[in-house]
């Protein structure tokens, strides 16, 4: 899996990608209190798997930084509007990080300005054009015409990572406006995952980003 790199004195970012394969129950030993009782709670293998692909692989990167074992890495999830802890992960001052999943893939993307990162099975059953009148402006649903059959929700798929990763690094989540144009001074790329997904990264910045992609299979071992 590759992705361009921005020219020039763009800002760093880091997306590290695994596979769901690559869970291992040992992983579980370094998640604190919270993320225990977060993976207790899912009720399928997939969706513990990549839950604990996620932790393990934010926890690994920083750790390997910081110079701290993975358990020792500090997390905050505290929600800034009601406190509980199920809000955006944040970590030292000056280090800015987001999570996905999708069907077989988790990412992490780390970097020093805010920034977003989608990834999205592609899926062939989708009924593209209901959704793409909610979710794509005009111009794009015009677009996605020029499409059909899988090439279609493959395209509808990547307009859908960019806008959602925009929204990830601006922190509008689900308020986010998923129609409205790109906001002045967000870069948004997409990123090379294979045929059966889409993915995208957003950064707060007006210049490319210099993106280095990592597959995380050394890092899990």
């Amino acid at each position: 899996m590759t992705a361009g790199a921005g020219s020039g004195a763009g800002t760093p970012v880091e997306v590290w990608w695994a596979r769901i394969g690559q869970a291992r129950a040992e992983f579980a030993a370094d998640l604190d209190a919270v993320e225990q009782a977060r993976f207790a709670a899912y009720v399928r293998d997939e969706d513990k798997d990549r839950f604990l692909l996620g932790v393990t692989l934010t926890r690994r990167v920083l750790g390997r930084r910081l110079s701290l074992p993975a358990a020792k890495v500090s997390l905050d999830r505290t929600c800034e509007e009601c406190g509980k802890p199920h809000g955006k992960v944040r970590v030292a001052a000056g280090v800015e990080l987001s999570v996905t999943h999708s069907g077989d893939l988790v990412g992490v993307a780390f970097g020093d300005r805010p920034l977003g990162l989608d990834v999205e099975k592609v899926d062939p059953q989708l009924d593209v054009d209901a959704v793409a009148r909610i979710a794509l402006s005009a111009e794009e649903v015009q677009e996605l015409q020029r499409y059909g059959g899988i090439a279609k929700a493959r395209a509808f798929t990547a307009y859908w990572t960019r806008k959602e990763a925009v929204v990830k690094a601006t922190g509008a989540g689900l308020r986010g406006d998923l129609r409205a144009a790109v906001p002045a001074g967000i870069h948004v790329q997409e990123l090379a995952v294979g045929a059966d997904h889409r993915a995208a990264l957003a950064v707060v910045t007006a210049e490319p980003p210099v993106v280095q992609v990592e597959d995380a299979t050394q890092l899990l071992s």
